[in-house]
């Protein structure tokens, strides 16, 4: 016959047996919302909240932003692949290239508007 502690571990057994499920679901929140408050923590204390504008609270602030790049020369996305095409891609990206290359993303402030030349620009406004 079956002893009284083989039936009170097989009952305790069954119970977590049968919520094993539900204890995955709620530990796999936990570490969901724990993962999400850590992200957000780190997305307000690196500063990059300060430079989202498409947050709601920025609206206003959206159409104040400059959106011309100075003498930035587009790409077309379409047309015909020749060697004509490539070149003109080359160029356009060896520029801009030559561009990026210039900043020294070591110095002190790698993202003053001076040094990203986007200063001049918005001040005039």
């Amino acid at each position: 016959m079956n002893n009284p502690e083989e039936v009170l571990q097989e009952e305790k057994s069954t119970f977590w047996g049968h919520h094993r499920l539900l204890l995955l679901i709620v530990l796999s929140i936990f570490i969901a919302l724990g993962l999400v408050s850590i992200s957000m923590a780190l997305y307000n204390s690196s500063g990059a909240a300060q430079l989202d504008l498409s947050r709601p609270g920025y609206k206003t602030v959206t159409s104040q932003a400059v959106n011309n790049d100075g003498d930035f020369q587009d790409y077309s996305a379409s047309g015909p692949l020749d060697t004509n095409a490539i070149n003109e891609f080359r160029s356009v990206y060896d520029k801009q290239a030559t561009k990026a290359k210039a900043v020294d993303a070591f110095s002190g402030d790698p993202l003053d508007p001076d040094v990203l030349d986007i200063g001049a620009s918005s001040s005039t406004d």
